[in-house]
């Protein structure tokens, strides 16, 4: 067991012995990485859970529940979020402040959040933001269908159900051929 007790003489100088330097640093490290998962944002990478509920609104106003899972139910949140913290860096202010507005604009018009509003009220909030910040929107609306057409490893299109929906027999894997040619060919 490590012990952090320091002779006398290395008291007085300040040093550390080369063991006790290694494992100050080791904990130094497992502390700073305890604290930068702390600060995430529960479950998501860069939404916060206000924002997730109103993105939930667009997204399945854009992709709704149709005898085939909504947009939010086929994993387009995850898909958008981890985007968001890694490859869409750059959509992060758009999403803020569009979610932002969306927000504001749900409690001025109706006087409730988003994801409290009736189905038909938040199709009419859709509505609204489409014509109000169309940027913002059709942002919105290509990320819901990247993420609800897209490879399921990316986190959206949940178990392949856009897939089986389009009734594709043999879903798409990037880099691999759609034909085995080494059983023979009939050509």
């Amino acid at each position: 067991m490590f012990s952090c007790e320091m002779s006398n003489s290395h008291i007085k100088t300040g040093l550390l012995t080369r063991r006790q330097f290694v494992a100050v640093s080791a904990l130094s490290g497992a502390a700073a990485a305890i604290g930068c998962r702390a600060a995430k944002r529960g479950n998501w990478d860069f939404l916060n859970e206000d924002q997730t509920r109103t993105l939930a609104v667009l997204c399945d106003a854009i992709v709704p529940e149709d005898g085939y899972p909504s947009a939010s139910q086929a994993g387009v949140l995850t898909y958008i979020d981890r985007q968001l913290a890694r490859h869409y860096r750059r959509h992060q202010d758009a999403y803020r402040e569009g979610l932002e507005q969306a927000q504001k604009l749900s409690m001025k018009r109706f006087g409730k959040e988003p994801a409290a509003l009736s189905a038909q009220q938040q199709q009419k909030l859709a509505e609204a933001i489409e014509h109000g910040d169309r940027g913002f929107f059709e942002l919105v609306r290509s990320h819901t269908f990247e993420g609800y057409y897209g490879s399921p490893r990316h986190g959206g299109n949940r178990d392949g159900v856009s897939w089986r929906m389009l009734a594709l027999a043999d879903p798409p894997v990037r880099g691999r051929a759609r034909n085995d040619l080494g059983q023979g060919s009939n050509s």
